[in-house]
């Protein structure tokens, strides 16, 4: 991946402090650089930095690997293979919670619950493994200005009262939620390239992207001729930094999605649902779930690998 630090790759300290003071962090950086550049900030010979290069280059790359040995990896994997939801029928459909390792997308029409999902999910993150929680830290990257601290707290405090039953542990809970707010798709990009780093100093467990399509919808006007290539181009990016970022770390990645609803009849039964970030559906390992309205019933209806899953109400 070229978006992985050279910290990572096996390159000594004194050397990745020296590129980094020519901006030089990753390995696109670094591979998009000759020889001879290379030469004048290492300081090393033409031979040392071909071994370099080398050395990069094998880092970034996918490593291929047989059916057998992606089974046995997985199957060996220490981590947590879901984050439960506590919420007992969207369990049993996602067969365990929201998995780890990869994407999980959330769409609905404004105002379903997205957010406070998201949220909901934020506090299950921190908790301890003997509450079904990964014990660890939360990237919560908001594009819409619509997360709260006091509803994070309102949510603990309401689901897992017995837990939360001192300010101590809302302190710890609400300490462990890193909020980014990104409004432009540039300053989410930037941010998703940086996001590697973040995971690995804070601990991170859970990455949730609120929301995908609110930029998209702000910065790409489908209407404008080259505006639809220009935005696949970001959100197919996108989608492969957060796909790297939770395959390498086990970790599980949620985005949320608008749709907006076109009524093809009077009865809204009838309705389309299209969504702004539709190609977002990022492929056959990701979960996508839809949550929907009926009066004053929220529904949740999901799909796995394309499977319909019946409504649970």
């Amino acid at each position: 991946m070229s978006s992985k630090k050279l910290r990572r790759v096996g390159l000594p300290p004194e050397l990745c402090d020296r590129l980094s003071r020519y901006q030089i962090v990753n390995c696109q950086h670094f591979l998009s650089l000759s020889p001879l550049e290379l030469m004048k900030v290492t300081g090393l010979s033409y031979r040392g930095v071909h071994e370099l290069l080398h050395t990069v280059s094998k880092a970034c790359a996918p490593q291929m690997q047989t059916a057998y040995e992606l089974k046995t990896q997985r199957s060996a994997h220490l981590s947590p293979a879901f984050l439960s939801t506590t919420l007992c029928a969207l369990d049993e459909a996602l067969h365990g919670g929201v998995p780890c390792g990869s994407l999980t997308e959330i769409t609905g029409p404004p105002g379903c619950g997205k957010t406070q999902f998201c949220v909901m999910m934020s506090v299950l993150a921190t908790l301890p493994a003997s509450l079904g929680g990964l014990e660890g830290a939360v990237v919560y990257i908001d594009t819409e200005s619509a997360f709260t601290a006091e509803r994070l707290v309102e949510i603990a405090e309401s689901r897992f009262p017995q837990y939360f039953h001192t300010e101590e542990k809302l302190l710890l809970t609400s300490s462990r939620v890193h909020l980014c707010r990104e409004l432009t798709c540039e300053g989410l990009l930037q941010r998703l390239e940086c996001l590697e780093e973040e995971i690995i100093s804070k601990g991170v467990k859970l990455v949730i992207v609120d929301s995908i399509a609110s930029v998209v919808r702000k910065e790409f006007d489908p209407q404008l001729q080259g505006n639809i290539k220009e935005r696949n181009k970001f959100l197919g990016k996108g989608a492969s930094l957060l796909k790297y970022l939770a395959g390498e770390f086990s970790i599980p990645v949620i985005l949320t999605n608008q749709i907006t609803t076109h009524l093809s009849g009077a009865l809204p039964s009838q309705a389309d649902l299209v969504s702004p970030a539709d190609d977002l559906s990022l492929s056959e390992e990701s979960t996508r779930c839809c949550l929907h309205v009926h009066g004053y019933r929220m529904g949740v209806l999901s799909f796995l690998k394309g499977v319909c899953i019946p409504e649970e109400n």
